[in-house]
């Protein structure tokens, strides 16, 4: 039996993750850079997504409220058509993988989502949308090896894929020196359209 306190805050986001396939097929072309550069602190495929809304430490009686305007977004909301494609760094310190396919889509439900946040009076760092998929980050004394890694994936195309849940997404443990661990608080089925362009293709 487990008797410990449930936590009285959690780090949280909303956010979207790529398919189990879609995911598998970039940790395949990611091999040479794992064995190439081992001391970078890799990411779990497990932990991969996409953040629409970094909304940092909240307490936990914020989270209901969350989950019930969430819920209603991603159920009138289409479904987005979205790839990975190639790789780039930030700061020579963190290694992503670059998102294709319905930008435009991604931006406005990452809108939606934050106008929601904010409606329910929880203030966030509400930084600019930069869509992409975390994967690693150096250790202060390497500059190198993530520009490297980077370099590395300027070829790589995903197969395309649906998203097909919106994400809320806690961690409260891993704060210490170790890697961040992260759990699906909730995650939601969007609408089974397909969001369409102005020619009525998918996007």
């Amino acid at each position: 039996m487990n008797d410990d306190p449930e936590p009285s805050t959690l780090r949280v986001f909303v956010a979207l993750a790529p398919p189990d396939e879609a995911k598998d097929e970039l940790a395949r072309a990611l091999q040479p850079a794992y064995a190439r550069y081992p001391r970078l602190r890799w990411n779990r495929i497990e932990d991969w997504h996409i953040t629409l809304a970094f909304l940092g430490e909240l307490p936990a009686t914020a989270v209901p409220l969350l989950r019930s305007v969430l819920a209603g977004r991603a159920a009138s909301h289409p479904a987005l058509h979205l790839g990975l494609r190639g790789g780039g760094h930030f700061d020579e310190r963190l290694l992503w993988s670059g998102i294709d396919g319905d930008l435009d889509g991604l931006h406005l439900l990452a809108a939606d989502v934050r106008e929601l946040v904010g409606s329910c009076g929880i203030q966030f760092n509400n930084r600019p949308l930069r869509p992409h998929l975390t994967l690693a980050r150096a250790r202060r004394d390497d500059p190198t090896s993530v520009p490297q890694a980077a370099a590395g994936l300027s070829g790589f195309v995903g197969r395309p894929w649906h998203a097909e849940r919106l994400h809320l997404v806690g961690s409260n443990i891993g704060r210490g020196p170790g890697p961040i661990r992260y759990r699906d608080i909730e995650a939601w089925r969007f609408g089974t359209e397909i969001r369409a362009d102005e020619d009525g293709a998918p996007a």
